[in-house]
């Protein structure tokens, strides 16, 4: 009996120790535990550090790069922009020349047109000054002697020669617009 009271003696003290090693484990298991950070969050923190890092390291060199590419799209807008008004002041050029080209003559077109006129007998000239377009008879007879326009006025059929003389009047009148309207023929 008394090597089993021994053994249970030895037993009963083993599994004490057993189960106080196991709790001081647990314990410092915990411990260790609260003191270490978690592998995974390490990583995450680490990463996001490394990330904030590597960003604020480049950001200078980033906003640098897209001033450059900005400034590059400008230069060239801009080259582009000089090359528009380039051709826009040949073309106006070529057009002035045109219009200057086209104005002589016209003149001398109307020049002789009223040559023509101021040698025709007022008969003959108003049937031919009353087919044509009420501005343009307007015109000549304007640039021809007043008693010579009279005489044409006087042949013409009476309402075309009122639209004409309207016409010549409202371009001797300082109030009237500048773009002139056009004159209705009589129906």
């Amino acid at each position: 009996m008394t090597d089993n009271l021994i053994t249970f003696t030895v037993s009963r003290s083993l599994v004490r120790r057993v189960v106080v090693a196991g709790a001081l484990l647990a314990l410092v298991h915990q411990a260790g535990a609260q003191q270490q950070p978690d592998p995974a969050s390490f990583a995450a923190t680490s990463s996001q550090d490394e990330i904030q890092k590597f960003c604020g390291n480049i950001a200078d060199q980033a906003r640098d790069q897209r001033y450059l590419l900005q400034k590059q799209e400008l230069e060239k807008l801009q080259a582009d922009v000089d090359d528009r008004i380039k051709t826009l002041e040949s073309r106006t050029t070529e057009y002035q020349d045109w219009l200057k080209r086209r104005n002589d003559f016209v003149q001398r077109a109307q020049a002789g047109l009223v040559d023509i006129f101021k040698t025709m007998k007022p008969d003959a000239a108003a049937p031919q000054l009353e087919q044509m377009k009420m501005e343009i008879a307007a015109a000549i007879i304007m640039q021809l002697p007043a008693r010579q326009s009279a005489l044409f006025l006087s042949e013409m059929d009476p309402e075309k020669a009122g639209m004409i003389s309207t016409i010549i009047s409202a371009a001797s009148d300082p109030n009237t617009s500048k773009r002139p309207q056009p004159v209705k023929a009589p129906t």
